[in-house]
């Protein structure tokens, strides 16, 4: 085959924008070092995805699904039933800090709310004591 055209890959996959993504996804294993499955012939790799997609050499379903694997956000359920989301780089760090926060904020409170119900004991301790004597 001297020339890739859409036509060639067109009845291997429904639509063009499935092929540019399957070819893509393609190359982009070739180029990561996935074994060709036809001759290069000098060719860069989106053209040589796109012979093995016109030859059928390839499994078109397969990449569809490592293409949708990649893009995919949520990875696996976890025992509790929580999705479990890959977090950012540094998003840990964030996390601990806010935790830290958080925690010095609940110490502050529960130091204000003693203090607070100390002085109501001792506001109604008097006043309870006024009225036993009068």
């Amino acid at each position: 085959m001297a020339r890739v055209t859409v036509e060639d890959c067109i009845d291997k996959v429904l639509n063009r924008f499935e092929l540019v993504m399957v070819a893509s996804q393609r190359a982009r294993k070739i180029g990561s070092g996935a074994g060709l499955t036809i001759d290069r012939d000098n060719d860069k790799n989106p053209v040589v995805a796109l012979r093995e997609i016109a030859e059928e050499t390839v499994d078109v379903p397969e990449l569809k699904e490592d293409l949708i694997r990649n893009n995919q956000r949520v990875i696996a359920m976890d025992d509790d039933g929580e999705d479990v989301i890959d977090m950012m780089e540094g998003e840990e760090e964030w996390g601990s800090m806010s935790d830290a926060d958080d925690t010095d904020e609940a110490d502050d409170n529960n130091e204000d709310s003693s203090s607070l119900a100390d002085l109501a004991g001792d506001v109604s301790g008097d006043v309870s004591g006024e009225k036993e004597t009068a």
